[in-house]
């Protein structure tokens, strides 16, 4: 089948690395005129890992990743309130790591090594399904015709909406927002740490990375959820929200102004009754996005893709019935992550004194035996099985 992929993040390009791996004729399409850099840093493992090895990507990512040795949090003056080993949240050895997004997602593209038409600078402005077939017209005015079209382009996924509708049908917003930039040159330096201040409405992380690069994060309450433009009005709001705080918040803000890369969105979930609709399907954020709080995005994007690719293979060809398999694997599991997401609002940016003082109390308590997955539950559990791949 002729597959057209919209998105070269991490879903998309797992996905047609796994659709060539079974015959198909997968072609990305990608918005963006070269893959994307920056990002927010991901907590890799589970069943995502599991797609990454049967992959053969796992040593690229090692190399590319992260291993920290401890999670700290500290007061507005830098004092200490909580410090834990990293190991002792997942505890899964060599099958974990922390990786930038962007990294992550060029190790799967490059997977597919050059074997998968990609076009860069581009994208899906209309589709047309008529039952037979898809008929695309992508904005640089080319027309083609696929046999499916998915949509593997995130939160803001063009392809959902041409096809379902409008994103605010199945946006819901946790009323935080998020911004993400990295700088060089940064000090002080805390090698192999993740280091974080709260308090009320906001969180800052601070991690060291290599080359001397300094990646942050800023959480922060916005309840009417910011529809800003540009980032000088996204940066001019982090400044304005955050003037007085503590730690090193002034120095983070000002080295913001010389930042490499910069990342600004809306903390939000995707819950659609169906991710698929005639010949075309959803995968990733674009299908069930279950919000960067749960900090398992990615992973879940390599298995939506994989269990995808797999559901085709076994259907043969029948993509109604793989669609609807697609959807009843994935569904519960998704549901569930997206379920404990919600509950972690308030460790990433409280929203009162009281729900601070929790949250800095489970951090003092995570490095207990036990613990961790009471905190986190299910955030820390697939709960699904990969299904068998025929042969290529």
């Amino acid at each position: 089948m002729r597959v057209l992929i919209s998105g070269a993040g991490i879903a998309g390009p797992t996905l047609a690395y796994w659709l060539r791996h079974l015959g198909h004729e997968p072609t990305l399409v990608e918005r963006a005129p070269e893959p994307r850099r920056g990002g927010y840093l991901v907590d890799f493992w589970g069943t995502g890992f599991d797609v990454a090895e049967r992959m053969g990507i796992v040593p690229e990512l090692h190399r590319l990743g992260y291993r920290l040795t401890e999670v700290r949090s500290v007061d507005r003056h830098g004092r200490r309130v909580a410090s834990f080993a990293a190991e002792a949240v997942v505890g899964l050895g060599d099958r974990y790591v922390t990786i930038a997004r962007s990294d992550l997602a060029s190790a799967t593209f490059s997977a597919l090594d050059g074997c998968v038409e990609t076009m860069f600078g581009d994208t899906v402005a209309a589709i047309d399904d008529d039952g037979g077939a898809v008929h695309v017209r992508f904005e640089s005015g080319t027309r083609r015709d696929f046999d499916l079209v998915v949509g593997a382009d995130g939160l803001h996924s063009r392809v959902r909406e041409l096809a379902f509708g409008a994103q605010e049908r199945f946006e819901r917003y946790l009323g935080i927002v998020v911004a993400v930039f990295d700088v060089a040159g940064y000090r002080p330096r805390d090698e192999l740490t993740a280091v974080m201040h709260a308090d009320v409405g906001f969180q800052l992380l601070r991690v060291s990375l290599r080359d001397d690069i300094t990646m942050f994060c800023i959480s922060l309450r916005e309840e009417g959820g910011a529809s800003l433009d540009s980032p000088r009005e996204q940066q001019a709001l982090l400044h304005r929200r955050l003037a007085g705080a503590g730690w090193e918040t002034p120095a983070v803000l000002d080295a913001m102004r010389s930042a490499r890369t910069f990342y600004f969105d809306r903390v939000s979930q995707i819950r659609m009754p169906s991710w698929t609709r005639g010949r075309v399907a959803l995968v990733g954020d674009a299908a069930a996005c279950p919000s960067f709080l749960a900090g398992q995005g990615s992973a879940l994007a390599m298995i939506e893709a994989y269990v995808l690719a797999a559901e085709l293979a076994q259907a043969d060809g029948d993509h109604i019935r793989a669609f609807a398999r697609y959807h009843e694997r994935l569904g519960p599991m998704l549901r569930s992550k997206q379920d404990a997401a919600r509950g972690l609002c308030s460790a990433f940016a409280p929203r009162t004194r009281a729900a601070l003082v929790v949250r800095n109390t489970a951090m003092r308590l995570m490095g207990l035996p036990y613990v961790p997955n009471l905190v986190m539950g299910r955030s820390l559990r697939d709960g699904v099985e990969l299904p068998a791949l025929p042969a290529a």
